[in-house]
Protein backbone atom coordinates (compact mmCIF):
# COMPACT_ATOMS: atom_id res chain seq x y z
CA UNK A 1 0.00 0.00 0.00
CA UNK A 2 1.10 3.22 -0.99
CA UNK A 3 0.15 6.65 -0.99
CA UNK A 4 1.30 10.54 -1.77
CA UNK A 5 0.49 13.62 -0.02
CA UNK A 6 1.27 16.85 -0.57
CA UNK A 7 0.23 19.70 2.39
CA UNK A 8 -1.18 22.46 -0.15
CA UNK A 9 -4.31 24.93 0.30
CA UNK A 10 -6.74 23.06 -1.78
CA UNK A 11 -10.06 21.11 -0.92
CA UNK A 12 -9.02 18.08 0.81
CA UNK A 13 -5.49 19.26 1.89
CA UNK A 14 -4.51 20.98 4.84
CA UNK A 15 -2.33 24.10 4.75
CA UNK A 16 -1.53 26.80 7.39
CA UNK A 17 0.15 30.12 7.41
CA UNK A 18 -1.01 30.93 11.13
CA UNK A 19 1.68 29.14 12.81
CA UNK A 20 4.18 30.62 14.78
CA UNK A 21 7.45 28.43 14.57
CA UNK A 22 11.38 29.00 15.22
CA UNK A 23 12.76 29.66 11.86
CA UNK A 24 10.03 30.68 10.01
CA UNK A 25 8.93 34.72 8.53
CA UNK A 26 7.72 36.02 5.77
CA UNK A 27 9.62 39.13 4.72
CA UNK A 28 6.98 42.05 5.53
CA UNK A 29 8.90 45.04 3.59
CA UNK A 30 7.75 46.10 0.16
CA UNK A 31 10.05 45.92 -2.31
CA UNK A 32 9.66 49.63 -3.50
CA UNK A 33 11.25 50.06 0.24
CA UNK A 34 14.61 48.46 -1.45
CA UNK A 35 14.29 50.30 -4.50
CA UNK A 36 14.09 53.90 -2.46
CA UNK A 37 17.22 52.35 -0.24
CA UNK A 38 19.16 51.67 -3.27
CA UNK A 39 18.72 55.17 -4.71
CA UNK A 40 19.84 56.64 -1.64
CA UNK A 41 22.64 54.51 -1.43
CA UNK A 42 23.99 55.51 -5.16
CA UNK A 43 23.65 58.75 -3.57
CA UNK A 44 26.15 58.18 -1.03
CA UNK A 45 28.78 56.58 -2.71
CA UNK A 46 28.96 59.61 -5.17
CA UNK A 47 28.97 61.73 -1.82
CA UNK A 48 32.04 59.40 -0.55
CA UNK A 49 33.88 59.55 -3.29
CA UNK A 50 34.09 62.84 -3.91
CA UNK A 51 34.65 63.28 0.37
CA UNK A 52 37.51 60.39 0.05
CA UNK A 53 39.26 61.97 -2.90
CA UNK A 54 39.34 65.74 -1.75
CA UNK A 55 40.13 64.30 2.33
CA UNK A 56 42.81 61.93 0.62
CA UNK A 57 40.82 59.07 3.27
CA UNK A 58 41.01 55.49 1.70
CA UNK A 59 38.92 54.85 4.29
CA UNK A 60 36.33 57.08 2.43
CA UNK A 61 36.86 55.65 -0.54
CA UNK A 62 36.69 51.97 0.88
CA UNK A 63 33.41 52.67 2.51
CA UNK A 64 32.16 53.91 -1.11
CA UNK A 65 33.63 51.13 -2.45
CA UNK A 66 31.82 49.02 0.09
CA UNK A 67 28.59 51.07 -0.02
CA UNK A 68 28.93 50.84 -4.61
CA UNK A 69 27.95 46.96 -3.74
CA UNK A 70 24.89 47.72 -1.82
CA UNK A 71 23.64 48.82 -5.24
CA UNK A 72 23.51 45.75 -7.09
CA UNK A 73 22.88 43.65 -3.98
CA UNK A 74 19.43 45.68 -3.54
CA UNK A 75 18.57 45.39 -6.76
CA UNK A 76 18.96 41.53 -6.33
CA UNK A 77 17.43 41.48 -3.83
CA UNK A 78 14.43 43.81 -5.12
CA UNK A 79 13.65 41.11 -7.81
CA UNK A 80 14.09 38.83 -5.24
CA UNK A 81 11.21 39.66 -3.49
CA UNK A 82 9.26 40.01 -6.57
CA UNK A 83 9.84 36.57 -8.04
CA UNK A 84 9.23 35.27 -4.58
CA UNK A 85 5.92 36.24 -5.00
CA UNK A 86 5.50 34.40 -8.49
CA UNK A 87 3.17 31.08 -7.77
CA UNK A 88 4.35 27.54 -8.33
CA UNK A 89 4.67 26.73 -12.12
CA UNK A 90 5.00 23.84 -14.74
CA UNK A 91 8.94 24.67 -14.54
CA UNK A 92 9.17 25.69 -10.85
CA UNK A 93 7.27 23.40 -8.95
CA UNK A 94 8.28 24.67 -5.65
CA UNK A 95 7.86 28.17 -6.34
CA UNK A 96 10.29 30.74 -6.30
CA UNK A 97 10.70 31.18 -2.71
CA UNK A 98 14.99 29.96 -3.66
CA UNK A 99 15.17 33.25 -5.44
CA UNK A 100 15.72 35.63 -2.20
CA UNK A 101 18.25 32.66 -0.94
CA UNK A 102 20.33 32.73 -4.44
CA UNK A 103 20.26 36.91 -3.79
CA UNK A 104 21.74 36.57 -0.40
CA UNK A 105 24.11 33.79 -1.88
CA UNK A 106 25.55 36.11 -5.10
CA UNK A 107 25.66 39.24 -2.57
CA UNK A 108 27.91 37.62 0.08
CA UNK A 109 30.04 35.90 -2.58
CA UNK A 110 30.86 39.40 -4.38
CA UNK A 111 31.22 40.98 -0.58
CA UNK A 112 34.30 38.09 -0.08
CA UNK A 113 36.12 39.24 -2.78
CA UNK A 114 35.80 42.74 -2.33
CA UNK A 115 36.62 42.45 1.50
CA UNK A 116 39.46 40.91 0.22
CA UNK A 117 40.51 43.83 -2.23
CA UNK A 118 39.67 46.23 0.56
CA UNK A 119 42.21 44.67 2.94
CA UNK A 120 44.99 44.66 0.53
CA UNK A 121 44.19 48.22 -0.81
CA UNK A 122 44.60 49.25 3.32
CA UNK A 123 48.03 47.17 3.54
CA UNK A 124 49.34 49.74 0.85
CA UNK A 125 48.41 52.85 2.75
CA UNK A 126 50.48 51.30 4.97
CA UNK A 127 53.43 51.39 3.49
CA UNK A 128 52.76 54.56 2.04
CA UNK A 129 50.87 56.77 4.83
CA UNK A 130 49.22 59.87 3.04
CA UNK A 131 47.82 63.03 4.96
CA UNK A 132 44.01 63.08 5.28
CA UNK A 133 42.02 65.84 5.27
CA UNK A 134 39.54 65.35 8.72
CA UNK A 135 37.44 67.52 8.30
CA UNK A 136 36.35 65.98 5.07
CA UNK A 137 36.36 62.41 6.49
CA UNK A 138 34.10 63.60 9.40
CA UNK A 139 30.90 65.25 7.77
CA UNK A 140 30.90 62.75 5.26
CA UNK A 141 30.56 60.03 7.25
CA UNK A 142 27.81 61.84 9.27
CA UNK A 143 25.74 61.74 5.75
CA UNK A 144 26.37 58.29 5.00
CA UNK A 145 25.90 57.42 8.61
CA UNK A 146 22.42 59.13 8.39
CA UNK A 147 21.91 57.16 4.81
CA UNK A 148 22.93 53.68 6.44
CA UNK A 149 21.12 54.28 9.49
CA UNK A 150 18.03 55.03 8.07
CA UNK A 151 17.94 51.96 5.45
CA UNK A 152 19.14 49.52 9.03
CA UNK A 153 15.69 50.99 10.30
CA UNK A 154 13.66 50.55 7.55
CA UNK A 155 14.80 46.93 7.21
CA UNK A 156 14.75 45.51 10.73
CA UNK A 157 11.24 44.34 10.17
CA UNK A 158 12.66 42.16 7.37
CA UNK A 159 15.32 40.29 9.78
CA UNK A 160 13.67 37.12 9.59
CA UNK A 161 14.38 36.45 5.63
CA UNK A 162 17.91 35.37 4.41
CA UNK A 163 17.70 38.18 1.58
CA UNK A 164 17.01 41.18 3.80
CA UNK A 165 18.84 40.15 6.64
CA UNK A 166 22.08 40.37 3.88
CA UNK A 167 21.04 43.41 3.13
CA UNK A 168 20.74 44.67 6.80
CA UNK A 169 23.63 43.21 8.10
CA UNK A 170 25.75 45.02 5.61
CA UNK A 171 23.93 48.28 5.84
CA UNK A 172 24.49 48.02 9.68
CA UNK A 173 28.08 47.11 9.28
CA UNK A 174 28.32 50.33 6.88
CA UNK A 175 26.94 52.50 9.93
CA UNK A 176 29.49 51.23 12.09
CA UNK A 177 31.98 51.67 9.71
CA UNK A 178 30.97 55.47 9.38
CA UNK A 179 31.00 55.73 13.20
CA UNK A 180 34.23 54.44 13.14
CA UNK A 181 35.67 56.42 10.67
CA UNK A 182 34.31 59.77 12.40
CA UNK A 183 36.03 58.63 15.20
CA UNK A 184 39.43 57.79 13.57
CA UNK A 185 39.48 61.76 12.16
CA UNK A 186 38.82 63.01 15.63
CA UNK A 187 42.03 61.59 16.60
CA UNK A 188 44.11 62.02 13.68
CA UNK A 189 42.97 65.45 14.34
CA UNK A 190 44.52 65.10 17.86
CA UNK A 191 47.52 63.28 17.29
CA UNK A 192 48.57 63.51 13.53
CA UNK A 193 48.06 59.81 13.72
CA UNK A 194 47.65 58.90 10.05
CA UNK A 195 48.08 55.52 9.77
CA UNK A 196 45.23 55.54 11.65
CA UNK A 197 42.66 55.90 8.10
CA UNK A 198 44.27 52.58 6.94
CA UNK A 199 43.74 50.65 9.80
CA UNK A 200 40.13 52.03 9.57
CA UNK A 201 40.31 50.51 6.06
CA UNK A 202 41.77 47.52 7.16
CA UNK A 203 38.69 47.06 10.17
CA UNK A 204 36.23 47.76 7.65
CA UNK A 205 37.32 44.97 5.09
CA UNK A 206 37.30 42.32 7.92
CA UNK A 207 33.83 43.16 9.00
CA UNK A 208 32.88 42.95 5.36
CA UNK A 209 34.08 39.37 5.46
CA UNK A 210 33.34 38.14 8.86
CA UNK A 211 29.24 38.92 8.10
CA UNK A 212 29.53 38.11 4.39
CA UNK A 213 31.16 34.64 5.61
CA UNK A 214 28.17 33.85 7.75
CA UNK A 215 25.20 34.71 5.26
CA UNK A 216 27.23 32.65 2.32
CA UNK A 217 27.48 29.87 4.75
CA UNK A 218 23.66 29.70 5.40
CA UNK A 219 22.31 30.78 2.12
CA UNK A 220 24.32 27.92 0.61
CA UNK A 221 23.20 25.33 3.39
CA UNK A 222 19.68 25.92 2.07
CA UNK A 223 20.79 26.00 -1.34
CA UNK A 224 22.76 22.25 -1.19
CA UNK A 225 19.39 21.00 0.62
CA UNK A 226 20.74 21.42 4.13
CA UNK A 227 18.38 20.47 7.24
CA UNK A 228 16.49 23.79 8.33
CA UNK A 229 18.18 25.55 11.81
CA UNK A 230 16.09 24.35 14.89
CA UNK A 231 14.60 21.32 13.48
CA UNK A 232 16.23 17.49 14.27
CA UNK A 233 15.23 14.58 12.02
CA UNK A 234 15.56 11.85 14.82
CA UNK A 235 12.87 14.06 16.62
CA UNK A 236 10.55 14.50 13.78
CA UNK A 237 10.69 11.00 13.01
CA UNK A 238 10.19 10.03 16.92
CA UNK A 239 7.00 12.64 16.61
CA UNK A 240 5.96 10.93 13.82
CA UNK A 241 6.25 7.18 15.52
CA UNK A 242 3.69 8.67 17.94
CA UNK A 243 0.56 8.88 15.77
CA UNK A 244 -1.69 5.86 15.84
CA UNK A 245 -0.82 3.42 13.60
CA UNK A 246 2.60 4.11 12.47
CA UNK A 247 4.97 1.30 13.18
CA UNK A 248 7.84 2.52 10.95
CA UNK A 249 9.71 5.50 9.80
CA UNK A 250 12.35 5.96 7.03
CA UNK A 251 14.21 7.34 3.78
CA UNK A 252 13.39 11.19 6.22
CA UNK A 253 14.10 14.27 4.31
CA UNK A 254 13.66 17.54 5.30
CA UNK A 255 14.88 20.78 3.97
CA UNK A 256 14.19 24.45 3.03
CA UNK A 257 12.63 26.13 0.36
CA UNK A 258 13.86 29.79 1.53
CA UNK A 259 12.05 32.25 3.24
CA UNK A 260 11.21 30.38 6.15
CA UNK A 261 9.01 27.55 4.20
CA UNK A 262 10.08 23.91 5.18
CA UNK A 263 9.67 20.44 3.33
CA UNK A 264 9.59 17.13 4.30
CA UNK A 265 9.37 13.48 2.59
CA UNK A 266 8.80 10.33 4.30
CA UNK A 267 8.21 6.77 4.03
CA UNK A 268 5.84 5.42 6.82
CA UNK A 269 5.36 1.56 7.08
CA UNK A 270 1.58 0.61 8.84
CA UNK A 271 -0.32 -2.15 8.84
CA UNK A 272 -3.19 -2.68 6.50
CA UNK A 273 -6.51 -0.73 6.36
CA UNK A 274 -9.15 0.50 4.86
CA UNK A 275 -8.35 3.60 2.34
CA UNK A 276 -10.07 6.14 4.85
CA UNK A 277 -8.16 5.14 7.68
CA UNK A 278 -5.02 5.98 5.64
CA UNK A 279 -6.28 9.16 4.60
CA UNK A 280 -6.69 9.70 8.58
CA UNK A 281 -3.25 8.82 9.63
CA UNK A 282 -1.77 11.13 6.68
CA UNK A 283 -3.67 13.91 8.18
CA UNK A 284 -2.51 13.29 11.82
CA UNK A 285 1.17 12.98 10.26
CA UNK A 286 0.84 16.44 8.34
CA UNK A 287 -0.81 18.03 11.34
CA UNK A 288 1.96 16.96 13.93
CA UNK A 289 3.78 17.99 11.15
CA UNK A 290 2.88 21.59 10.93
CA UNK A 291 2.04 21.92 14.47
CA UNK A 292 5.36 20.73 15.65
CA UNK A 293 8.01 21.68 13.50
CA UNK A 294 6.21 24.05 11.57
CA UNK A 295 6.74 21.88 8.02
CA UNK A 296 4.27 23.21 5.47
CA UNK A 297 4.95 20.78 2.76
CA UNK A 298 4.62 16.67 3.45
CA UNK A 299 5.19 13.92 0.96
CA UNK A 300 4.39 10.94 2.96
CA UNK A 301 4.30 7.59 1.23
CA UNK A 302 3.03 5.20 2.82
CA UNK A 303 3.85 1.13 3.09
CA UNK A 304 2.76 -2.18 4.92
CA UNK A 305 4.70 -2.96 7.96
CA UNK A 306 6.99 -5.79 8.12
CA UNK A 307 8.76 -6.08 4.36
CA UNK A 308 12.40 -6.47 4.19
CA UNK A 309 14.66 -3.05 4.94
CA UNK A 310 15.94 -1.45 1.79
CA UNK A 311 16.95 1.58 2.86
CA UNK A 312 18.55 3.51 5.81
CA UNK A 313 15.91 3.88 8.68
CA UNK A 314 15.17 7.10 11.03
CA UNK A 315 13.83 5.22 13.66
CA UNK A 316 14.68 6.71 17.71
CA UNK A 317 13.37 3.86 19.20
CA UNK A 318 10.61 0.49 18.24
CA UNK A 319 7.47 1.10 17.90
CA UNK A 320 5.52 0.54 21.11
CA UNK A 321 2.03 0.14 19.92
Amino acid sequence: MAAHSHDHSQAGHSHSHGHDHAGHAHPTLRPSVLGWAMAATLGLVVAEVFGGILGRSVALLNDAVHNLSDVPALGISYLAMRWAERPADSEKTYGYHRAGTLAAFTNAFVLVLLSLWLGYEAFERFRSPVAVVESWMIWTSVGALAVNGGITLALVRGRGDLNLRSILVHNFGDALSNIAIIAGALIIHATGAHWIDPLLGLAIGLLVLWSSIGILRESSHILLEGRPPGLRVEELARAILTVEGVQEVHDVHLWSLGGGHNALSLHARIPDMHLDECERLLASIKQVALKEFGVEHTTVQLERAGLPAKSGYVMPEPAKK
